[in-house]
């Protein structure tokens, strides 16, 4: 199967064949005949499955081949900055041949960016990429005409509730016609999704991929250390000059900082992303990151999702992630495009129950790899201990649809240890 049997007018093929795509993913070969009969979807699908094309291409694909206006036909909510401008980049790819106009509107950029992001509105551009905050700036305002909007998509769903953006996204509705084609992406389908989804789609095709395990091509291993030992480990990991491009991540964003200093005493090469940079600073930042530039790059899990930098060698895991999904996100940023990668995850006293989750949704037991002999010896890993094999399997059940709720209940008190306390960006 290739992209012309979906029956894309040649300008978008054309433009399918410059980005270089050739074969369509299993979510594109499902979701886009869908999206072409002008049904609503709701579809759940982890990052890096080629959700973003799956929902462009018959959206850019219907508004060349129907009546042109100079409106907005089209308009997709992402939950950070960097998402928006990635999916307005192939949008505007796509949509090369086509001369469909694109735009992403997100905070952070100051007046001047405001005063441009008014400009196309209020001209008429037919496909926005947005952040929630920035495009109720613009709607409250008056000037962005929402009268011939036909599509509306939320993409990274799950993250966007997550960020508290609930009242935003049901805000940005109540300005948009209620005759419309609505998509909802997520990479997981907890129970306040599908209420949204009740909420905002009618009748909908579903589409459930599922959460995937991490591809054999990453090399998992974990150090079972004690807080004081993870600078330590980190500083003899990155130190490998076989690793070309690494990246880090830290929890919090003060950890983030502390963290890029330190590694910047020890070498070249070293930058940090994390909410307090300013928009300019993280584009430019990525942009040397994936020139290799930079070589480490320190990140709260502002780029865990959607964001494409290929031949990343070496993933870190600095502490547990809070979520046991984040953790398969994470360690996808490596091994990307058929190449080979490795993730390391530091697992301090206090993550021993964390980790355990994500060994049973990945459904196997992460490889636990012996201490450098001048770090000294760990603790002991108790997060799994005494528990049957069955407990590693029974992970496999929450890529199931419809199981996913049911099997975090059935996981007792690490699930309650692992889902404690906020996480903080």
């Amino acid at each position: 199967m290739d992209f012309k049997s979906f029956g894309f007018d040649p300008q978008v093929i054309e433009g399918i064949e410059v980005m270089q795509y050739n074969e369509p993913t299993t979510v594109q070969k499902k979701v886009i005949p869908e999206i072409m009969k002008g049904r609503d979807i709701i579809a759940c699908s982890q990052t890096g499955t080629g959700k973003t094309a799956a929902f462009l291409l018959p959206v850019i694909n219907s508004i060349y081949t129907g009546k042109r206006q100079e409106k907005i036909r089209a308009l997709v909510i992402t939950p950070t900055r960097e998402l928006a401008i990635q999916v307005a980049q192939q949008a505007e790819g796509f949509g090369y041949y086509t001369g469909l106009s694109s735009l992403a509107v997100y905070g952070g950029g100051g007046g001047e960016a405001f005063y441009n992001e008014k400009r196309a509105l209020t001209r008429g551009v037919e496909i926005v990429v947005c952040t929630p905050g920035r495009m109720i700036s613009h709607l409250v305002l008056g000037y962005a005409d929402m009268t011939g909007l036909d599509f509306l998509i939320l993409d990274e769903a799950d993250r966007m509730l997550d960020m508290g953006f609930f009242d935003d996204i049901m805000k940005i509705i109540s300005y948009i016609p209620e005759k419309r084609q609505t998509m909802l992406f997520s990479a997981t389908m907890p129970p306040r999704i599908r209420e949204l989804s009740r909420r905002i789609l009618v009748k909908p095709s579903e589409v459930n991929i599922g959460l995937a395990t991490p591809p054999d091509k990453i090399r998992q291993e974990a150090y079972v250390v004690y807080d004081n030992q993870k600078p330590l480990l980190l500083d003899h990991l990155v130190r490998d000059q076989r690793m070309k491009s690494i990246l880090v991540f830290g929890e919090t964003k003060t950890g983030v900082r502390q963290l890029a200093k330190n590694l910047r005493k020890q070498m070249m090469g070293v930058e940090e992303i994390h909410s307090d940079i300013s928009q300019a600073e993280r584009e430019k930042v990525m942009n040397s990151f994936r020139s290799k530039q930079v070589r480490i790059l320190v990140a709260t899990d502002i780029v865990s999702r959607g964001i494409d930098v290929e031949d990343i060698d070496l993933v870190v895991n600095f502490d547990v992630p809070n979520d046991a999904e984040d953790y398969v996100h994470r360690i996808g940023r490596t091994a990307r495009a058929g190449s080979h990668g490795k993730a390391c995850t530091f697992i301090g006293p206090a993550e021993h129950g964390r980790f355990a989750m994500i060994e049973r949704l990945i459904g196997r037991e992460v490889q636990k790899t012996d201490l450098p002999g001048d770090i000294g010896p760990g603790p002991e890993y108790k997060g799994a201990k005494g528990r049957h094999p069955s407990f590693f399997r029974a992970g496999k059940k929450r890529i199931k649809p419809g199981q996913k709720q049911d099997s975090k209940k059935g996981a007792g008190k690490a699930a309650r240890d692992f889902k404690s306390g906020k996480k903080r960006r």
